[in-house]
């Protein structure tokens, strides 16, 4: 597993946004995996995100705060997190001020509905050239077409590791491209979820506020979460 953290990007938010920016101006590829624990404890079990993980093409950024004091722990220098939905948020901005498009892809059919109509408003700019629910069952097909379409932006919401994989399967395809999988964030962006008020996003416990507001959440947190303490405390 320490390996991992040794691809971590351990610059800067601000320096990681200012390469993003230039990244999606000068239509380079860049798939942006924003790793928490769960990523790193599920990578040394399946193989395929191990492979992604370890490929030098791929930029990891530290999401969770989990991982961040990790790799303290191993005395690697991680500067701060930088959330998925952050990322997202800039894309928007970014693809919005730069006339990009984007391609959408995952949740609940009614929050891809609203989505759309957020994206509309705040970034008339942003062209929408694809939105597919998460529910469609022939992914593969949808991913042909977002191969076909060559969007600037792709944010896929599936869930670790399935978002991950779908996007790595089909990376080599593109000749363009900035790829994220945002897990959640389609449902706070368009409003049907809450993002923790300014005190838990500040104090890094985003995961509590989450917990709190869905209980059943804690059997996950601590199957990756707690676990993956212990496993950094042994390798330490």
């Amino acid at each position: 597993m320490k390996e991992y953290f040794g691809r971590l990007y351990s610059n800067t938010s601000k320096n990681f946004y200012n390469a993003l920016y230039n990244n999606l101006k000068n239509a380079h590829k860049q798939f942006i995996i924003t790793a928490n624990p769960e990523t790193f404890m599920k990578a040394e079990q399946d193989q395929t995100i191990n492979k992604m993980l370890l490929d030098d093409s791929v930029t990891i950024v530290p999401d969770g705060i989990g991982i961040v004091k990790a790799a303290k722990m191993l005395s690697f220098d991680i500067k701060e997190r930088i959330p998925g939905i952050d990322i997202a948020n800039k894309l928007l901005e970014y693809g919005n001020k730069l006339n990009k498009t984007v391609y959408l892809f995952g949740a609940k059919e009614e929050v891809i509905n609203s989505l759309k109509k957020v994206i509309k408003k705040e970034y008339p700019n942003l062209k929408i050239i694809g939105a597919k629910n998460g529910y469609e069952k022939d992914r593969d097909k949808i991913f042909k077409d977002i191969v076909k379409k060559e969007p600037d932006i792709v944010l896929v919401a599936l869930g670790i590791p399935e978002q991950e994989k779908l996007i790595y399967k089909y990376l080599d395809k593109f000749n363009k491209g900035i790829f994220v999988g945002v897990g959640g964030s389609f449902d706070v962006i368009s409003g049907h979820k809450k993002r923790a008020p300014k005190f838990f996003i500040k104090t890094n416990t985003e995961w509590l506020y989450r917990i709190l507001r869905e209980p059943k959440r804690i059997r996950r947190f601590y199957d990756s979460n707690i676990k993956f303490m212990f496993k950094i405390s042994k390798i330490k």
